[in-house]
């Protein structure tokens, strides 16, 4: 049953929300994923989705499922580009991949209102702007 199986808990691996290019009218953000690992990790799935409230209705994104296929070690992959305008939902990515024959697989949050400039920081790897969860 579940409690047979093993727990492979995911460790130095982590989705960051981007900011690529900033202008006086607008912003462009995309969606990485950054491996922190000194390993590969292979056949990388990721599906996101955002929900909550606009305005006062329920609101759910599309789902989107991403085939990464391979991340190197220390390296890094474009999950998507995100629009600014859903940064007001919870934003979910969740992440599977393989490791050494086994699988590993984690759900990334970044919570309403949670990508903000006071939350960015130098993204390892990547070397940009963004708000990062590892």
């Amino acid at each position: 049953m579940k409690k047979d199986l093993p727990e492979n808990i995911v460790k130095n691996v982590a989705v960051a929300v981007v900011l690529e290019n900033e202008t006086p009218e607008e912003r462009s953000w995309s969606v990485y994923l950054i491996n922190l690992k000194h390993e590969a990790i292979h056949t990388v799935l990721v599906s996101s989705k955002g929900y909550g409230t606009k305005d006062g209705e329920e609101v759910k994104t599309s789902i989107l499922r991403h085939s990464i296929g391979d991340v190197e070690a220390q390296d890094y992959a474009l999950i998507e580009v995100i629009d600014e305008q859903v940064f007001g939902l919870t934003n979910e990515y969740w992440l599977s991949y393989y490791m050494d024959g086994q699988i590993y697989d984690r759900k990334f949050i970044f919570l309403p209102e949670s990508i903000i400039d006071a939350n960015m920081i130098r993204v390892p790897v990547l070397n940009k702007a963004g708000v990062m969860i590892s």
